[in-house]
């Protein structure tokens, strides 16, 4: 499989600040290279199947979370991961990884209890969320990482390295060129291949990935074949106006818009709220109301796109209809501090559809603006305290 990435690379180390990290790896799970205790599930929120661990559990106060490793869980180099491992590696990833440590910051340690047996030790009780969640710590091989390299130089956790590090998941590093290149090669004895939560994945024995440093020079390798076999097209100009080029009028490209069913990237204008421009809500409502999605859709993005309802558009948790059951049950705790309509109005943006329409979203944002102190002089609106 061949794609293309954008910008370049000097570390095989995603877990620090410093450097910047090939694909294949990322801040936040095992990538290619590394499993993780439990593997989160593409089609089920809040769920997670065995991986690394093949059994967990949690008192009933959820104060703690126990995980029990795999026996056939093991490195590229044939050594079984251990709750040592484990243990070391919820313990440098908290204390060096930005995103570990917040995630885990309710965590307090990790013992071993067995040889493959592990808890975790929470700082507070009742938190259904923190037992499920160190399924999601990747683990790393300490003694790989505390051994040194070819030129008898000690490793660093703490450091960027351009050496191939020891993994254990279903592909290792097979060749690179710094900033340029890099090759995975599939592992053809690797521990999980048979696993549930593996069967049917991770098909292609090599993944390439190319490096371009802007978004016009990886188009044109596109077009001319060789460099990317699959394009996840983001410019609506280029979906609509530019995909004519020999290959697909050949059929060697194939052009395809695919639904999806899980939660979706949001582009947005978003107001920062410290700006004293921004605190008063009914200026934040009337640039909502004086926003025309549907002509700009129209005009500037070829229809393109698709207006975004919830923070959770696409998902199991995306808003829809007035607050019921549960949900009404945990705002009314707080209704003194959340608006009235939020109880009795469905939330639906403002539509552009009529000229008609428009004239009226554009009367109620003037009035809003009014109302937030807000003046017309010399057809331009200015806030008259200052």
């Amino acid at each position: 499989l061949n794609s293309v990435v954008l910008g370049t690379f000097d570390s095989f180390n995603p877990y620090i600040i410093q450097g910047s990290f090939a694909a294949g790896f990322v801040p936040f799970g095992g990538g290619l290279l590394y499993d993780t205790l439990m593997e989160q599930a593409t089609d089920e929120g809040s769920v997670s199947h065995p991986l690394i661990a093949d059994a967990y559990k949690h008192p009933d106060d959820y104060s703690s979370a126990t995980y029990r490793l795999d026996p056939r869980a093991k490195w590229h180099d044939g050594k079984p991961i251990t709750t040592d491992d484990v243990i070391w590696s919820f313990q440098v990833l908290k204390a060096n990884s930005p995103m570990y440590s917040r995630y885990f910051e309710n965590v307090t340690d990790a013992v071993a209890i067995s040889d493959r047996e592990v808890e975790f030790h929470f700082d507070q009780k009742g938190n259904r969320e923190l037992p499920k969640i160190l399924g999601d710590l990747v683990v790393l091989p300490k003694h790989w990482w505390e051994g040194t390299d070819a030129n008898g130089k000690k490793r660093d956790i703490t450091r960027p390295t351009q050496e191939p590090p020891l993994g254990s998941a279903a592909y290792k590093i097979a060749s690179f060129k710094p900033g340029t290149e890099i090759i995975w090669q599939r592992v053809p004895d690797y521990w999980g291949a048979k696993l549930p939560v593996k069967i049917g994945r991770e098909n292609f024995d090599r993944q390439r990935f190319s490096y371009f440093l802007d978004d016009n020079a990886s188009w044109q390798a596109f077009t001319k074949g060789g460099f990317e076999d699959f394009r996840v097209e983001s410019r609506a100009q280029r979906w609509a106006v530019e995909y004519t080029f020999p290959a697909i009028k050949a059929g060697d490209v194939i052009k395809a818009e695919y639904p999806t069913t899980s939660p979706e990237p949001m582009q947005a204008y978003v107001m920062n709220t410290r700006r004293p421009l921004f605190q008063d809500v009914r200026v934040r409502q009337a640039l909502t109301y004086a926003y025309d999605f549907e002509s700009m859709n129209r005009t500037i993005f070829f229809g393109a796109y698709t207006r975004t309802d919830s923070y959770f558009e696409g998902g199991d948790l995306a808003s829809s209809g007035l607050p019921q059951g549960k949900e009404l049950e945990i705002l009314q705790q707080y209704r003194d501090k959340l608006p009235p309509e939020l109880f009795t109005q469905e939330f639906k943006l403002p539509v552009y559809t009529t000229p008609q329409s428009g004239r009226e979203n554009l009367r109620k944002a003037y009035d809003l603006f009014k109302q937030a102190g807000w003046v017309n002089r010399g057809g331009k609106l200015v806030n008259e305290k200052t």
